[in-house]
């Protein structure tokens, strides 16, 4: 049902634009706009292994960098196009860390860190974006600067009271049946600064393909985006795929964005989308492979006990 409503929200944004303006469209984005884009979303992907090693530290089970960004690849690659992220990257990251020696208990903590992680960063970025170019905002919003600037402090209250719940609380909180601790101030700060420059890089690659149709200033680009980014987040359609398009296509009216959005989908969401499969599909091969010849070692060396006695 969620690929059919999404099917159906792109068709109805495709229909406002002939075929002719899309793929001149298309071709005045440029190679370099698309190699600019694909840097920054390379680069955000880096940013979000970072998730899961600090996630690692908080869950206490600590591994190394090179296998906490495999799984974090893998998973959030294959999570951001599957929709429902927490529950579809989990799954995948379980897969890796069970692995390792996480048990369930520990592969949630990460889960929840690395989503906690994505609030603290929307929250920032958006803040920031209203609170310093309220004009920008304001424009499509069709509100004054002063309650655009109001809603950034806002937004910018829910990483200052997250810092200080790590600071201040110190016992365990319970919510329905999940009971969790706030990290430290250094884990909060790491979660702070990685959540908010990894958005800053997807609206960067946002922002680059969205100059090859029209000049935009960054910090319009930047809270377009958050907005389609929880739109997408709260529909739960596979990968926000047509939420994101049709609410970012309907805030930037006028200004030829549907193709550069069709295009940031490819940058951002199949391009990583492939890749993460593909080491999805080789680390399971090698995972049985490994798992049969631990097999049949075990099955050897009974055998080779009763020919020596």
């Amino acid at each position: 049902m969620g690929v059919l409503v999404a099917a159906i929200l792109i068709a109805r944004a495709l229909t406002r634009y002939g075929l002719t303006q899309i793929t001149s469209a298309w071709q005045s984005i440029g190679i370099g706009r698309f190699g600019y884009a694909a840097a920054y979303a390379a680069l955000s992907y880096v940013l979000l292994t970072g998730f899961d090693y600090l996630g690692l530290h908080y869950a206490k089970r600590p591994l190394s960098y090179p296998r906490a960004a495999i799984a974090s690849f893998v998973s959030l690659s294959i999570g951001h196009n599957i929709g429902v992220a927490a529950l579809s990257s989990g799954a995948v990251r379980y897969r890796f860390y069970s692995r390792w020696g996480l048990n369930a208990e520990e592969v949630a903590k990460v889960v929840a860190f690395s989503g906690a992680t994505v609030g603290l960063g929307l929250a920032t970025l958006g803040g920031l974006a209203l609170v310093f170019v309220p004009a920008d905002t304001a424009d499509f919003v069709g509100v004054s600067s002063g309650s655009i600037v109001l809603l950034g402090c806002l937004c910018l209250l829910v990483p200052v009271a997250y810092c200080l719940a790590a600071v201040f609380v110190r016992r365990r909180l319970t919510i329905w049946k999940w009971s969790f601790a706030f990290p430290s101030l250094r884990l909060a700060c790491g979660q702070l600064l990685l959540g908010t420059v990894n958005f800053a890089c997807v609206a960067a690659c946002l922002h680059q393909l969205m100059l090859g149709v029209s000049e935009l200033a960054y910090a319009k680009v930047a809270a377009v985006y958050v907005i389609a980014n929880v739109s997408g987040l709260i529909s739960h359609v596979p990968g926000g795929l047509g939420v994101l398009e049709t609410t970012a296509h309907y805030l930037l009216q006028g200004e030829g964005s549907l193709p550069a959005l069709i295009a940031f989908r490819l940058v951002y969401f199949l391009v990583p989308l492939i890749f993460g499969l593909s080491m999805f599909a080789a680390s399971e091969i090698a995972a049985r492979w490994r798992g049969s010849i631990l097999a049949e070692n075990s099955t050897q060396k009974p055998t080779e006990r009763s020919e020596r006695s």
